[in-house]
C-alpha cells in the first residue's frame, strides 16, 4: 500500500523533512507518483507509531494516566535540554567570535606598537641631526664672533623708498 509523505508522517511519528532527507539519502524510495510504499517505512522505521500505541494502551490501559505523564514530562525536558543545547552553541559562537575580536585587537597593537617604534626612531635620528646642526652653527658662530672683532663693520648706504603709481 502507498501512502502521501504527510500521512506517512503522521503515522510513524516523524517529520516530512526527516522522510525527504531519507528519500535524499537513498535510504528510503518512492514511487513514481510520490508515494511511499508503507513496507519502506516498516523497513526503515519500524512500526508505525499509532499502532505502536494502540497495542500499548490495549496492554496498559490501567497506566495510560501515569504513563502519558512521564511522556509529558519526558517531552518536556527534551525540549529544555535542546534548548540548553542551543543556547550552548549559542554562547560557544560568542565566545569564539570574542575570541577573534581579541585576537584582531591583538593584532593592531601589534602594528600600532611596530609604527610608533619607527616614528620614535625618526625623532631620534631627527634630533640627532638637529643636535649635530645646532653644535655645527654654534662653532661657526663663536668663528664669526672672531673675526668680527678684527673686521670694521660695513658701511650703512642711505636709499630712497620708492613708491610705485598704479
Amino acid at each position: 500500500m502507498n501512502i502521501s509523505v504527510t500521512k506517512a508522517a503522521k503515522e510513524w511519528g516523524v517529520s516530512r523533512t526527516t522522510i525527504y532527507q531519507k528519500v535524499n539519502d537513498g535510504e528510503l524510495s518512492r514511487t513514481a507518483d510520490k508515494k511511499i510504499d508503507t513496507a519502506e517505512m516498516l523497513r526503515v522505521f519500524g512500526e508505525p507509531v499509532s499502532k505502536k500505541r494502540t497495542e500499548h494502551s490495549l496492554n496498559t490501559f490501567d497506566n495510560t494516566h501515569s504513563n502519558s505523564q512521564a511522556v509529558l514530562s519526558n517531552t518536556v525536558f527534551e525540549h529544555q535540554l535542546e534548548l540548553e543545547k542551543l543556547k550552548n552553541e549559542y554562547l560557544q559562537q560568542q565566545v569564539s567570535e570574542q575570541k577573534q575580536l581579541i585576537e584582531n585587537y591583538q593584532q593592531q597593537i601589534i602594528q600600532l606598537n611596530r609604527t610608533l617604534e619607527k616614528a620614535n626612531a625618526s625623532i631620534h635620528d631627527f634630533a640627532q641631526v638637529r643636535l649635530l646642526e645646532f653644535k655645527k652653527s654654534e662653532s661657526n658662530d663663536e668663528v664669526q664672533a672672531e673675526q668680527d672683532q678684527y673686521e670694521p663693520p660695513p658701511p650703512t648706504t642711505d636709499k630712497k623708498k620708492k613708491w610705485w603709481r598704479f
